[in-house]
């Protein structure tokens, strides 16, 4: 399945379940394939507002961030992501995002 046809598909599934945060992460890692840091940043960043946020996004948001040179937004967003995968309870992304934050301070 070419890229095309794979964004198609998800673009159809997402307009059918729009609150399914896995298909929207999915689009979004898709926009990062095409090259479309901007488009994923904002799909990521949405992402993160949902509740209960969608933590893988804060990591990939943040790496993205850090790729454009926008450390700022970087570092905020990866405080922000690692609060709220404490309190998922997900040490692995917490950590991850805390290692990313820590060179970046």
């Amino acid at each position: 399945m070419g890229a095309q046809e794979r964004r198609r598909m998800l673009e159809e599934m997402l307009a059918e379940t729009p609150e399914d945060r896995e298909l929207c992460y999915a689009l979004a890692m898709e926009d990062v394939s095409a090259g479309d840091v901007e488009g994923a940043v904002r799909r990521f960043r949405a992402l993160t507002e949902v509740n209960p946020p969608h933590v893988p996004a804060f990591l990939m948001a943040g790496q993205l961030l850090q790729k454009l040179g926008r450390t700022n937004e970087a570092i905020a967003i990866l405080r922000t992501g690692v609060q709220a995968a404490a309190k998922q309870n997900n040490q692995h992304a917490q950590g991850e995002m805390q290692g990313l934050l820590d060179s970046l301070e």
